[in-house]
């Protein structure tokens, strides 16, 4: 367990490595030719950018705190039972085509719980923080989920990856559609999260998602008053899970129309 004021010792740190982290991203779009787009598989897109910014927050977060263990999406490192759980890009898609909707996503689990999240907006200067049992902050300012109770006035990001089914995703939309709600898809879960906890989403919804895609994202939620389904459930740290985050009218309608009854 850590004391309250580790907690807040290392969430100053993060959020400052979040932003750290931003600046450094944006260094490799202001010259498209350090950033090496390659491709992990099919629209799993790689760039040099995504290296270098993980083993950035890694080096300052490790300096800070060499007891902690950490594990990102870029190799970094294996679990532990006080972990950071980096995602240095997420959206590399959007990154690499010089789009604004990606982010840097940085949890802390603590006894496999999030106890603190991170996510950092560098295309609008959005710092969004969570810890638990304190609520959801944006740029310092506390930040609480839409008042939407009603699916036919949501608007909810569903999110899609290779490693689903495509009847799977399509099925999800069709009842998502049929229900009423309007139904978008920013291109990062971190960032699409990080909407809900700030009430501009409604909700936003994803078959299967890592733990570095979805963990601080979820956090912001929960603290913002939202509802999430227990991702970290099962093995969810080490192989993912789906993700549901909503207001907790809408989450029924919107964890139903993934997992029909």
């Amino acid at each position: 367990m850590l004391t309250s004021a580790q907690l807040a010792h290392r969430l100053r740190d993060a959020a400052a490595a979040a932003r750290e982290a931003g600046q450094l991203a944006r260094s490799y779009l202001a010259d498209p030719s350090r950033l090496a787009v390659a491709f992990k598989g099919p629209q799993d897109v790689l760039t040099a950018a995504d290296g270098a910014v993980e083993r950035m927050i890694v080096a300052r977060l490790s300096s800070a705190f060499p007891g902690d263990a950490f594990l990102g999406e870029e190799g970094t490192g294996i679990a532990g039972d006080r972990c950071w759980v980096i995602d240095p890009i997420d959206g590399t898609a959007n990154f690499a085509r010089g789009l604004p909707d990606w982010c840097v996503s940085i949890a802390l689990v603590v006894g496999g719980r999030v106890d603190l999240g991170v996510i950092f907006d560098p295309g609008h200067d959005l710092l969004y923080t969570a810890r638990r049992g304190e609520g959801a902050r944006c740029n310092d300012r506390p930040i609480g989920v839409s008042a939407t109770t009603d699916i036919r006035r949501a608007r909810v990001d569903a999110g899609y990856s290779g490693r689903v089914a495509i009847d799977d995703f399509t099925g999800l939309l069709r009842r998502l559609l049929t229900a009423g709600a309007t139904v978008t898809q920013c291109g990062s879960a971190a960032l699409g999260l990080a909407r809900v906890a700030d009430g501009r989403l409604d909700g936003y919804v994803e078959r299967h998602l890592f733990a570095w895609d979805v963990l601080a994202g979820l956090l912001l939620v929960e603290e913002a008053g939202g509802r999430v389904n227990p991702f970290l459930g099962g093995d969810g740290f080490t192989r993912g899970n789906k993700a549901i985050a909503a207001t907790t009218a809408l989450y029924p309608a919107i964890a139903a129309a993934l997992d029909p009854p």
